[in-house]
């Protein structure tokens, strides 16, 4: 078998405050003079019930972690290092997604937050050689006002190159606010340029995957992977080409799947989707990216082949300028070209 850390591929669903690595959280606690629950000093990944108490749980302990999150180096050190750890496992690009608005206070505001993360991208990409964009996102438990502010901040600071803003998402909840309210944040992002890309179709089956579609317009899905729950809606998906970022490790921590064969990642291959591999908060699901490709050819029996299309898959899907998606596709055919171990 090839090794999997040497596959070029581009990771599209990676939230900043669940990026940190264990260890790194443990040093902002202590800096801060904070204490972490034990759920978040284990070494086991989490494991909840796919409820709202369930959901709860999570929140608690991803707010317990952005408080440890209080300047600007904690904030630099936190995008460092998580381009540093996708470049170990073969990422040439990384779409890092972030919600400013949690580290404001502590910043001088939300513009200050992701300018902090805009610049320390740029440089961590000339440092470790992985182009990086920035996805700014809006919380399904603020007020569709709150979005489109971020919206139009995100807008100001668009482009494609490293250390610009490339996309526009919304996360949390699904279960929260009415989707629709929304739309209006999406259209300004859309009439800059902008990727659009909620979260949808995970904690919610297809119906929602459906609403968020027409409502929100995305070129990319956060999750989607109850979409095969309803073929009209797969097959409205690959007419509009939304491609989805599909992070197995999280649908079981999150008790969406009772275990890893349980996750439709063939059924989703098989319908010619563009998906795209992503590690979601692996400080919490103790899972990275490449980890999701060794459960594909582990667990799912994916070859070679297979596994090189997911990175194609991702690489295409992802808003790096062309002469890296070249590159990269290029590293992908090299791969496959290579002798198995």
């Amino acid at each position: 078998m090839r090794p999997l850390s040497t596959l070029p591929k581009a990771h599209l669903h990676l939230h900043f405050t669940g990026s940190m690595r264990p260890g790194t959280l443990a040093d902002l606690a202590a800096k801060h003079r904070i204490r972490l629950p034990e759920a978040l000093l284990d070494t086991e990944p989490i494991q909840l019930p796919p409820t709202e108490r369930g959901w709860f749980r999570f929140q608690r302990l991803y707010d317990a972690a952005r408080a440890c999150v209080r300047d600007e180096l904690d904030m630099r050190r936190i995008v460092s290092e998580a381009v540093e750890d996708d470049a170990r496992e073969g990422s040439g690009r990384l779409e890092i997604q972030v919600d400013p608005t949690s580290y404001a206070p502590f910043v001088g505001g939300i513009t200050p937050a992701l300018e902090i993360v805009l610049d320390e991208a740029r440089a961590a990409s000339t440092r470790f050689g992985v182009s990086v964009g920035v996805v700014v996102a809006a919380s399904r438990t603020r007020h569709p006002l709150d979005a489109r502010t971020l919206a139009r901040l995100a807008a100001r600071y668009a482009g494609d190159g490293d250390g610009e803003v490339v996309g526009f998402g919304l996360s949390n909840d699904e279960r929260r606010g009415a989707t629709r309210e929304f739309a209006p944040a999406f259209s300004i992002a859309r009439k800059a340029g902008l990727l659009c890309v909620p979260h949808g179709g995970e904690l919610l089956g297809p119906d929602h995957i459906e609403v968020v579609t027409n409502e929100l317009v995305p070129a990319r899905l956060g999750h989607g992977v109850r979409v095969t729950e309803n073929p009209r809606i797969v097959d409205e998906l690959v007419r509009r080409d939304v491609a989805l970022e599909v992070n197995p490790g999280s649908n079981v921590s999150l008790g969406v799947y009772p275990d890893d064969q349980s996750v439709p990642l063939a059924a989703l291959y098989d319908t010619g989707l563009k998906i795209a591999l992503g590690a979601d908060d692996p400080l919490l699901f103790r899972s990275r990216v490449v980890d999701q490709y060794e459960t594909a050819r582990k667990v799912h029996g994916f070859s070679d082949e297979q596994l090189a299309r997911l990175a194609t898959d991702s690489i295409k899907a992802s808003a790096a300028p062309q002469q890296v998606k070249d590159r990269l596709l290029s590293g992908v055919r090299d791969w496959l070209a290579t002798d198995p171990e």
